[in-house]
């Protein structure tokens, strides 16, 4: 197993400037850097390579942002936006040596309301559209792209690991994987461990997250059955962590952060590292 953290912990935008943190990470004791890339322009990936080899980090994976104009089930120029942004992110992973995208891809997040079955069968339909034409781009490069379930409170469209096989099924690629989050299984899922088990072999990330998205171990998430689970499907990729502070203004008011639940954001991921690797390095 390996283990990485989500860059947002510390940058509402990936830039270069990131590198700086490096050293800290590589202390604390991560294998790798998940990368939330806003846009394609943001960085040098060359030099970004540089520093991570220098730091011995890889990038594990990228994480999309759909933020406002990006949305498969959205107007038209929701739909280009979002199938540029994520056309670029496959590029930017070949170049950074990842074969894992990783996040809600089908939509813009924050996007919910009550629709009728019509509606949701349209949209369900865009979806589906959207994503072939972007995972036949990926598989020719090689990138995977796995798609995340949201909590209710971020998204009406994908809420449970079911759904997201369904999607899988009916997008028909062999490169559109699962990616599943404790955070968000512990407020949907009935039971996380049998949705990782359903997940199976298409399961292509996890996110180690407590329930008040704070470090690992220190809340109500049933780490020993999900660790269960884990080991079950025989999953050895990547555990990275995903967690957020009011240090970081932007994500703390996208992701309701209004309290500390660490001293400040290295103290959390340190703390959450040691939990995570001995829950499921056992």
């Amino acid at each position: 197993m390996k283990y990485g953290m989500n860059s947002l912990l510390f940058e509402e935008r990936f830039t270069n400037n990131a590198v700086k943190k490096f050293p800290r990470f590589t202390e604390i004791g991560f294998d790798g850097i998940e990368i939330a890339l806003q846009e394609k322009g943001d960085i040098d990936t060359g030099f970004i390579n540089d520093k991570l080899a220098e730091n011995k980090l890889v990038c594990s994976s990228l994480c999309s942002l759909m933020g406002p104009g990006r949305d498969l089930r959205g107007n038209d120029a929701d739909i280009i936006g979002a199938k540029s942004y994520l056309k670029d992110l496959v590029d930017a992973a070949v170049k950074l040596g990842t074969d894992t995208i990783v996040g809600p891809h089908y939509s813009v997040v924050g996007l919910t309301g009550l629709k009728s079955s019509e509606e949701r069968d349209a949209d369900w339909e865009k979806v589906v559209t959207g994503l072939r034409e972007i995972g036949e781009y990926a598989g020719e490069k090689g990138v995977n792209l796995a798609l995340e379930p949201l909590n209710r409170f971020e998204t009406d469209f994908l809420n449970i690991c079911s759904d997201a096989v369904r999607l899988c099924d009916d997008v028909g690629l062999e490169n559109i994987k699962i990616h599943l989050d404790t955070f968000h299984m512990n407020i949907e899922e009935k039971d996380s461990a049998a949705a990782i088990r359903l997940a199976g072999d298409r399961l292509f990330m996890l996110h180690a997250s407590e329930n008040d998205r704070g470090a690992p171990g220190t809340g109500q998430v049933s780490w020993n059955t999900v660790a269960e689970a884990i080991k079950d499907i025989g999953y050895n990729r990547w555990i990275v962590m995903e967690s957020f502070t009011p240090e970081v203004e932007i994500i703390a008011r996208a992701a309701s952060i209004w309290r500390q639940t660490e001293v400040d954001g290295w103290t959390l991921a340190s703390k959450g590292l040691g939990f995570v690797k001995g829950i499921f390095g056992r």
